[in-house]
């Protein structure tokens, strides 16, 4: 069979009268798209740095916009140059139904995260008890939080669990209480033992008098009874306060005979 170039040569010119604008033209919606975007961007990153967003927030916001855009105007592109988009789609689809089943937990501690980041039950440098381990947050992520302890171990806690349990926050408020027991036989006086200890939570820096100290019989046993001391102080230096105040409160009672 003969080969005819006419015929291949009328198809071909055809081809390229149909496509080849539509092709330039995909190209200049992809290019002027991008170059829209980028001017988008720059915007959005100035307008949320003048209006102080969180920057993990801002960094994420800045580039979820970006990212989807510019699928956006992938899409547009190959709409506009004439390639049929129903099997992307198709693919898209399942893939996108894949990724949510495959990440879900992670989608739940980002959306956690947003939601730490613009609610702010905590933030760094805060002490806080998550899960039984107290130390201080040291970084609020996307998808999860750092916190160091006091003898400097880093837990990495996802902010999914955060969302789902109790966080205390022991930096949220001004002032905290110390509370602690004491045991004393029936033979001591209890007037004198407050005394001694009123005397020692006056003298002791950081103690607050305002809420004024509270000293009483907090439990009766068949010999002893059990002394309860509540008494203020700031957040700030709460544990440098707590350890002074057992020390000095020991050493008093050691003076006065009521403890060995």
């Amino acid at each position: 069979m003969e080969w005819n170039w006419e015929t291949f040569y009328a198809k071909a010119i055809d081809w390229l009268v149909v496509h080849v604008p539509k092709i330039i033209a995909g190209i200049v919606v992809l290019l002027v798209g991008l170059w829209v975007i980028n001017l988008l961007s720059r915007v959005l990153k100035k307008t949320m740095e003048r209006r102080r967003f969180n920057a993990s927030i801002r960094y994420f916001l800045q580039n979820l916009v970006a990212i989807s855009l510019q699928i956006l105007v992938v899409f547009l592109s190959l709409q506009v140059a004439g390639i049929q988009l129903t099997f992307f789609a198709a693919i898209v689809a399942g893939l996108s139904v894949a990724a949510g089943l495959a990440l879900s937990g992670t989608l739940q501690n980002f959306v956690s995260g947003i939601l730490i980041l613009v609610l702010r039950p905590y933030r760094v440098g805060d002490i806080v008890v998550i899960q039984g381990q107290q130390g201080t947050v040291s970084s609020i992520l996307i998808f999860y939080t750092l916190v160091v302890t006091s003898d400097n171990k880093t837990i990495i806690v996802p902010n999914g669990q955060l969302s789902n349990n109790v966080v205390i926050n022991l930096s949220k408020e001004v002032k905290r209480r110390i509370d602690f027991s004491l045991s004393f036989p029936y033979k001591i006086d209890f007037q004198h033992a407050r005394n001694i200890l009123n005397s020692v939570t006056a003298s002791v820096p950081g103690i607050l008098q305002d809420p004024s100290p509270r000293i009483g019989v907090d439990k009766l046993d068949a010999d002893r009874y059990t002394v309860n001391v509540e008494v203020w102080t700031n957040t700030q230096g709460f544990e440098d306060t707590r350890l002074l105040l057992q020390e000095k409160v020991m050493e008093s009672l050691k003076t006065n005979g009521l403890i060995a």
